[in-house]
């Protein structure tokens, strides 16, 4: 069964320590251990991905919560391999094609998972979960200023596996993200990456004079410049003198749609994982 532990706390001296001795105290074996400490924020975070046998999982969650009342680490124990269909958290902001995607593709049996929980930073997209049923919590202010601790209670909350950013217009601290490192947040950026990159991907590829446009879903990670963390990408090309409305229009209705919900299949159906920040091919059993 794999397993990964993720820590988060103010920063000290063997904060590591205990996690790692019991983990192979109990015969883990380690496959991947990362670990930083940002010195300017005083801040510890680190992952750690190993592999135990099923039994032990409730065991290794009890132990890191004592480990984390000790040292005063906010430690979470998941494992992809825990539950059959996997929860997912939905997040977006006005954008409804791309919620909407990973929505229907749920319903039609396309993806084989549960939409647990819509949130959203603005109040635009309410309707959207009323429709298909799902529990939506506003996280955002009057200015869409998000509660990034909020957020966390909440995905805490609904026990979500995978966090899905559908178009959601806010950056996610390195904080929240290293909580859910891992491979647990899947985020769509509407342009292609690594040649347009930032938040007016379709007004740089225009102003280029791009004849293909495109969307790429890839995994978040604390540390490192998207790009390297590709899990699908979609394109789709215009004829010389099309205008830019028209190409965001075809953009976000048609190819972000559906490169997000295919991206976000691989990883709910296993075919991808993200390892030490690189996107390889799961080994089948």
């Amino acid at each position: 069964m794999e397993v990964v532990i993720t820590a988060l706390g103010p920063d000290n001296v063997g904060l590591a320590d205990p996690i790692i001795h019991y983990v192979t105290g109990q015969g883990a074996r380690i496959t991947e251990i990362q670990m930083y400490d940002h010195d300017e924020e005083q801040l510890f975070a680190m992952l750690c991905r190993i592999s135990i046998d099923r039994e032990h999982f409730e065991t290794l969650q009890s132990a890191m919560r004592q480990i984390g009342d000790h040292t005063g680490l906010a430690i979470r124990v998941w494992s992809p391999d825990r539950r059959k269909t996997p929860r997912l958290a939905i997040c977006c902001t006005y954008v409804e094609h791309t919620p909407r995607a990973i929505l229907e593709s749920i319903r039609d049996g396309r993806i084989a998972a549960e939409a647990s929980v819509i949130l959203s930073n603005r109040k635009k997209l309410a309707p959207l979960a009323q429709e298909f049923d799902v529990p939506y919590h506003r996280i955002g202010d009057e200015t869409g200023k998000a509660d990034d601790a909020e957020m966390i209670r909440l995905l805490d909350q609904y026990d979500v596996d995978y966090v899905i950013l559908a178009r959601y217009m806010r950056v996610l601290p390195p904080s929240t993200c290293w909580q859910f490192a891992g491979g647990r947040i899947i985020n769509l950026h509407h342009g292609l990456l690594p040649g347009f990159p930032g938040f007016r991907p379709y007004h740089d590829a225009f102003a280029a004079r791009m004849l293909t446009y495109g969307a790429t879903c890839h995994f978040i990670i604390p540390e490192l410049d998207a790009g390297n963390q590709t899990i699908n990408q979609r394109t789709f090309s215009v004829d010389p003198g099309t205008n830019l409305e028209t190409i965001i229009a075809r953009g976000e209705k048609e190819n972000e749609p559906a490169c997000l919900a295919e991206g976000v299949r691989r990883v709910v159906d296993r075919e991808v994982q993200l390892h030490f920040h690189r996107v390889t091919a799961r080994k089948r059993a």
